[in-house]
């Protein structure tokens, strides 16, 4: 991904891999909240053509990224970066503004996934408290930071964006930690990535993402067990890190 002063943005699939995914297409009004949620739960996701799409189609891939909590790496560069503190990390207090900065056109991407509709179905997760997202703050400006969905012990990553320099992947440690002191089992990443490589992200078969799945969701897991203001050294004590 590329960080700079500049807007950049990263999400959590790979536009190419779609060509290879079953897919199904749904108007929006007949795709509803619980529809979404069984989507999950069962190892789809949505996604849209354009930010005015009133269409979403249902992505199936026959390999699924995921990160294993317990193999994260941290680059070193990184973790001093996240030791030293000097952003603020919030969960949950700009879920909107987090997604709308997603959406936002960039240089290398001049279109979006995430339609109005499909943010407006995200946005009713989040206040079913299925959603959740981690900011970072510099001051009081949204710099950085990615949203995702919630469901038993497991948890799937839609999307990260960056407006300053490893904003996003400073977002990234706290996250994976969070889900490490909650219980969780599972960080789905959807598709792997050259950037979500280097933090450990891997690709399995669809069989056997559906038997981590299906063990997941139905697990009890606890996305605040950390403080909602854990520094970047305990997130780094959490992940296997030294602070």
């Amino acid at each position: 991904m590329a960080e700079g002063t500049s807007a950049s943005h990263i999400d959590f699939y790979k536009t190419g891999a779609i060509t290879s995914a079953a897919s199904l297409e749904f108007a929006v009004p007949d795709f509803t909240l619980d529809d979404l949620i069984g989507c999950y739960r069962s190892g789809v996701f949505p996604m849209s053509d354009a930010r005015d799409d009133e269409y979403l189609f249902l992505v199936d891939p026959p390999m699924r990224g995921i990160l294993p909590l317990d193999d994260f790496h941290v680059p070193s560069r990184l973790a001093r970066t996240v030791r030293r503190d000097d952003y603020v990390v919030r969960v949950d207090t700009a879920f909107q503004q987090v997604i709308e900065l997603c959406a936002e056109n960039a240089s290398d991407r001049p279109s979006t996934w995430i339609s109005h509709s499909i943010q407006a179905l995200y946005q009713a997760l989040f206040a079913r408290g299925l959603a959740h997202s981690v900011e970072v703050w510099r001051d009081e400006t949204l710099i950085g930071g990615l949203y995702g969905v919630s469901i038993g012990g497991a948890f799937f990553g839609e999307s990260m964006v960056s407006r300053a320099t490893d904003a996003s992947k400073i977002a990234l440690v706290h996250l994976v930690a969070r889900l490490k002191a909650g219980g969780f089992t599972l960080l789905d990443c959807q598709f792997q990535t050259e950037h979500l490589s280097q933090f450990g992200v891997v690709e399995v078969a669809k069989v056997d993402y559906l038997q981590m799945l299906a063990w997941a969701v139905d697990l009890k897991a606890d996305f605040y067990a950390l403080s909602r203001a854990t520094s970047g050294k305990v997130a780094l004590q959490v992940v296997g890190e030294p602070a």
